[in-house]
């Protein structure tokens, strides 16, 4: 007869635990150059509907590279790009692979400098791959039609708003701001960023200054969102784009980068304004300049 195989005590016949440990939430390291859970995002190009991972930069701002390392031979040098602990930088990093900008691969446009061979080959590819994704209906390219919201209100799509006395341009109006921080469903937060019970910022004119050194715009005042007067931790919570709760749970880790773009008045002249917000746009009247500061609850 065979012996028969006794099991000890809370373990399995092979020896395996019978109780499974519990699992660990993934958490971002305090000292990771990326808030990031993950090292990149995927998103659709809103222009030709192919996949594009998005990468936080060393300055902050994001930038979508191709989702396929390419040959580092076969790509220009100016155009070669590694990622490095969830963070994109323009250069080689001596492997014999290397990332590169969607925008140079996008079929939507004109490649912004001549391709190479294995370039121009990968780009009528994707090319053939937007024209399924339309024919199928799978994808409708981004319009700009102009605002989604009525032509009686006065509300800016994408507002200037300024914190810690740096100007930012953000990507929906001010009440529409979504948190970025991962929930315990490990979702993203649907909550806003503005907060009923938090003081709120004032809709006031500011001069349309430049930056960088650049030549000052003959354009006078415009329309920006302040929260200068804030206290300085709600400001900071206005930064990283996180609701009240998770501004307490600094260890919360962000699913998605913040829509804060810097502010340049000559790239983003399209989005001033030299009026101040109002519920409904009075016809007949002169943009309002030199008016005092008005205070809004966010919606305009």
């Amino acid at each position: 007869m065979q012996p028969r195989h006794t099991a000890a005590p809370g373990r399995h016949w092979n020896g395996s635990p019978t109780t499974r440990l519990p699992l660990r939430p993934l958490r971002v390291a305090a000292d990771s150059p990326s808030r990031l859970l993950c090292t990149a995002q995927p998103a659709p190009c809103r222009t030709c509907g192919n996949r594009t991972d998005w990468y936080a930069r060393s300055h902050g701002r994001p930038i979508g590279l191709h989702p396929h390392e390419l040959p580092t031979p076969a790509l220009p040098a100016a155009c070669r790009w590694h990622v490095a602990s969830g963070v994109a930088y323009p250069s080689h990093d001596g492997s014999a692979w290397c990332r590169i900008p969607h925008t140079l691969l996008c079929p939507a446009g004109e490649a912004p400098e001549p391709l190479t061979a294995p370039l121009a080959e990968l780009r009528r590819r994707l090319a053939l791959r937007t024209r399924r994704l339309l024919d199928t209906g799978a994808f409708t390219p981004a319009t700009t039609a102009g605002p989604s919201v009525p032509a009686a209100a006065c509300r800016p799509d994408r507002p200037i708003v300024q914190i810690l006395y740096g100007r930012y341009l953000a990507a929906c109006p001010v009440d529409a701001i979504q948190c970025v921080a991962q929930t315990r469903r490990r979702h993203r937060c649907t909550s806003p960023v503005l907060d009923p019970a938090d003081p709120s910022g004032i809709w006031t004119l500011m001069p349309a200054t430049a930056c960088h050194g650049q030549l000052a715009l003959p354009a006078g005042d415009m329309a920006v969102y302040d929260l200068t007067h804030l206290p300085y931790d709600i400001q900071i919570r206005w930064r990283t784009q996180r609701c009240t709760t998770h501004a307490a749970a600094p260890a919360a880790a962000d699913l998605d980068l913040a829509d804060w773009e810097p502010f340049d008045p000559l790239l983003h002249h399209a989005h001033i304004h030299h009026r101040l917000p109002d519920r409904a746009r009075r016809t007949g009247h002169a943009p309002l300049r030199g008016c005092p500061a008005r205070r809004f609850r966010g919606e305009a």
